[in-house]
């Protein structure tokens, strides 16, 4: 019997939320650097090019590898710029022409890591819509929660979703109408506390309620550490810390930190890596 060769489109992953300060970029370069170490080929897009968080955090890492002499795997990354078009239809043109261009020279990867910009763009949602897993990270407090729901402040309860879980909705229909694709939509729930809270119950509460009633999985996100902040101006992550022998000493916290983002690797739920003759480092670079 002869054997078939199925053909395994890039698995995309869309961090997006229209909250700033929300920790989506320091997830995407976690799960990019992550993915990479466990042999994922990995793309990176930025649709936040004025902002350029992601690929500032890409450039200082680059910067750091070469003065360094460090063995740190890299993506292939690109940005896509917003128009300057007058016209709206003629900018949206050019804006979908820019995206599906930087997605198709990414083809060969495996995974694909979005990083959208914190407000709703046309480029956003252009990002939403090719999600095939939709990474949405919230502080765990009500005032983030306003963005997915409104809620009673009597009784905690869900009145009704808002403008961000509505834009997800019209992201599903046009993903599925176009290839009958399905968004895995998941809620990181970041800077939970340690100790157990009456909001932090609260929030959970209402969460479970609206995931049932909307379609959405929550997961722990990633806790208020400075380890986090500190590795940023280096382009760093807690993933590099051992591997690449950067001298910083393992405390409790940092392992703890890497087990946070070893289960959002896990709760994503990916098919194992394809092997590869040549490491990650090698073949894939900024761009």
């Amino acid at each position: 019997m002869s054997s078939v060769t199925i053909e395994r489109r890039a698995h995309v992953i869309v961090l997006g939320n229209e909250k700033g300060g929300s920790g989506k970029s320091t997830a995407a370069m976690h799960l990019i650097v992550g993915l990479l170490r466990d042999g994922y080929r990995v793309g990176a897009l930025d649709l936040d090019a004025r902002q350029a968080t992601l690929g500032q955090y890409l450039a200082a890492r680059q910067d750091f590898a070469r003065s360094h002499g460090a063995d740190l795997p890299l993506p292939r990354f690109a940005a896509v710029e917003r128009s300057m078009l007058d016209s709206r239809a003629a900018a949206e043109a050019e804006e979908t022409s820019r995206f599906t261009t930087a997605i198709a020279a990414m083809a060969d990867c495996d995974v694909v890591v979005l990083d959208c910009p914190g407000a709703d763009t046309f480029l956003s949602r252009l990002g939403h819509a090719s999600a095939d897993t939709l990474v949405t990270p919230i502080n765990d407090s009500y005032v983030d929660f306003a963005m997915l729901a409104k809620v009673d402040p009597d009784n905690h309860q869900v009145v009704h979703p808002t403008v961000y879980s509505e834009m997800v909705w019209q992201a599903r229909k046009r993903r599925f109408a176009r290839d009958r694709g399905r968004i895995d939509w998941i809620i990181m729930r970041n800077r939970l506390a340690a100790t157990e809270a009456r909001n932090k119950r609260d929030v959970g509460t209402t969460l479970e309620a609206l995931a049932k009633r909307i379609g959405f999985r929550t997961v722990k996100g990633f806790g208020e550490r400075v380890i986090y902040r500190e590795l940023y101006l280096q382009g760093l992550t807690l993933m590099d810390v051992r591997e690449a022998g950067l001298g910083i000493h393992l405390s409790m916290s940092h392992v703890a930190a890497r087990a946070e983002v070893r289960a959002l690797i896990a709760a994503i739920r990916l098919p194992p890596a394809r092997l590869e003759l040549t490491p990650p480092t090698a073949r894939i670079g900024l761009a």
